[in-house]
């Protein structure tokens, strides 16, 4: 009975061999997931010549180990490392073959650091087709993929659209193991946690979420996995694709997931609860949760001292309002409320529009959508040429319609303002949003005056209070407020006294900085440590940590004995 029983459970198997070998009505390599692999040789070879029927650099390469076993190399013609498969090669052929030869050749023989085992095809092609070879040998339903990727990558270099004076010249590329390795060398903590993931049918793209374990709370992290494992798509080309299926509000203008270039904006963001998501076959990573103030926040920031940081980002957010506001009221104070003007400068607005055809909003429309339209081409033309395009537009054009009468030298003034403003916000999806924002605000200003304009930002202000990033309040630390956190808004304060990490993150560890060294430059201005007094130096025994107080100060005689005696008594090198 037994023996009946195995004969036609063998039988199905071979009948499923078969029906899989002749039938081929699979869309997606996730359904090849039942489709095992096969013992004898001749039937994967088959089988893989049907399903990459048409691909020329499908490459075979079929030999034979020491003692007479087949052997089948498949790979992806290139996507791999030809000198390291030359040596995995050699390795194999001296090779003695023996039943379960595939362990036996991963514990032993192979000289390849990355290996796994595979016995299925769906695996199977998702590593050829990634860039990892297969192998596999007469008389084993296994099959060993050997990481020996080695496709063309870009080289690092400094990231183009996150430049900057001081800090990190190192950016992202469309390599994601380049990509986690700088990741690693920023946060050398096995702490950081790489979560691997493929989305898309047909490109089967790789993704890795990245946080940091023990600050990031587990909720959040459970958050970004589950709403990415619902993205139903064929393909993802950019993190663009991920960014639009996991935001909190598709129609909102504003941006509620951060991209970024650059590794050390990313390892910033892991310290401070956040979680990274990274894919592969681009340069921009995205970090989540994402705040209105951080479109406001250059990574340059941190790298100078605090007071230059906090003058730059005032100097951020008032020309951010001036890009925001300045067309339209200069278009409401022409148009309803012209006794807001000084006569003079009323006079000299006025004489400039005389010969004017067109009212000031459609002027400013005109302006507007030329200058947008001029920024597009200086992008998408090669950079010579777009500088000079730039250069042409607004010198050449601008000045040719003044001069024409088309629009006013005044309307030139304000639009060339405003458009300046715009390039000073240091995050380019938050540029954007105040470049679309200006229009309705625009609108508005010419049909009500400063009351539609007034009306329309309320609006705005309300959106954005009633807007989340992954369930954070995107206005925070500002609505609702925290002094914690409002440290670091619109001004930046020292590291020293950002003791504790954004109160607005959920995350489980708070506290970034030691309180005693922060209680200590608080209490003495600073860390002045060894005083050097006539050539000589010597530690102030008075203060913990080499801190100098007031009697330092009141009594330098003093202050200069006791160095003088304590380094005769230790020795000076000098």
């Amino acid at each position: 009975m037994i023996k009946i029983h195995r004969k036609h459970k063998r039988k199905q198997q071979e009948e499923q061999k078969q029906h899989s070998l002749e039938n081929f009505d699979y869309r997606f390599i996730s359904e090849l997931k039942d489709v095992p692999i096969f013992l004898t040789l001749e039937e994967n070879k088959n089988y893989l010549e049907k399903l990459f029927e048409e691909c020329y650099d499908f490459v075979v390469r079929e030999f034979t180990i020491q003692d007479g076993a087949k052997a089948m190399l498949i790979m992806i013609d290139g996507l791999v490392n030809t000198e390291l498969i030359h040596d995995a090669l050699k390795a194999i052929m001296i090779s003695e073959g023996h039943e379960q030869f595939v362990d036996n050749l991963a514990l032993h023989s192979l000289p390849v650091t990355q290996m796994k085992q595979v016995n299925n095809y769906s695996d199977l092609l998702l590593a050829v087709l990634s860039g990892d070879p297969g192998l596999l040998i007469e008389s084993n339903n296994k099959a060993l993929i050997i990481g020996v990727r080695g496709y063309e990558k870009r080289s690092i270099n400094m990231p183009e659209t996150e430049s900057v004076i001081r800090g990190p010249k190192e950016g992202f590329v469309e390599s994601l193991c380049t990509n986690t390795s700088l990741v690693r060398r920023k946060l050398k903590t096995p702490r950081l946690k790489m979560k691997y993931m493929t989305i898309g049918s047909e490109s089967n793209t790789s993704v890795v979420v990245s946080y940091l374990d023990g600050i990031a709370t587990q909720t959040m992290v459970d958050e970004v996995v589950s709403r990415l494992e619902k993205i139903k798509i064929d393909a993802v080309l950019e993190s663009g694709y991920i960014e639009e299926f996991i935001q909190d509000n598709t129609y909102s203008p504003f941006p509620q997931v951060q991209n970024t270039e650059r590794p050390d904006v990313v390892a910033a963001g892991l310290l401070q609860g956040r979680v990274a998501i990274m894919v592969d076959g681009t340069p921009f990573a995205l970090i989540v949760p994402f705040l209105f103030i951080e479109s406001m926040q250059a990574n340059e920031d941190y790298f100078e001292r605090f007071q230059i940081s906090s003058l730059v980002r005032i100097l951020r957010y008032l020309f951010m309002l001036l890009s925001l506001t300045t067309p339209a009221l200069y278009v409401a104070m022409t148009t309803y409320h012209q006794e807001l003007l000084p006569t003079t400068l009323l006079l000299s607005i006025a004489a400039a529009r005389e010969n004017i055809p067109f009212p000031a909003v459609i002027e400013a429309l005109i302006l507007e959508i030329t200058f947008e339209a001029l920024r597009e081409a200086g992008i998408r033309l090669p950079r010579a040429v777009g500088s000079a395009v730039s250069i042409l537009g607004a010198l050449v054009v601008g000045q040719a319609a003044v001069e024409a009468g088309i629009v006013s030298a005044p309307m030139v003034i304000v639009v060339s303002i405003t458009g300046i403003a715009s390039f000073t916000i240091p995050r380019f999806n938050g540029a954007i949003a105040i470049r679309m924002l200006r229009f309705p605000i625009l609108i508005a200003a010419s049909l009500f005056g400063l009351y539609g304009m007034l009306l329309t930002l309320l609006v705005i202000l309300g959106h954005m209070a009633n807007l989340r990033s992954f369930g954070v309040p995107y206005l925070s630390p500002l609505a609702p407020f925290s002094w914690t956190d409002a440290k670091d808004s619109y001004v930046r304060a020292p590291w020293w006294a950002m003791g504790n990490r954004p109160a607005a993150m959920p995350m489980k560890d708070e506290e970034r900085v030691g309180r005693r060294i922060a209680e200590q430059i608080s209490q003495y201005g600073g860390q002045k440590g060894n005083l050097t007094v006539n050539g000589n130096d010597g530690q102030d025994q008075n203060h913990p940590g080499g801190q100098s107080g007031q009697n330092d100060q009141s009594n330098p005689q003093g202050a200069e004995s006791s160095d003088s005696d304590d380094s005769t008594k230790k020795g000076d090198p000098l």
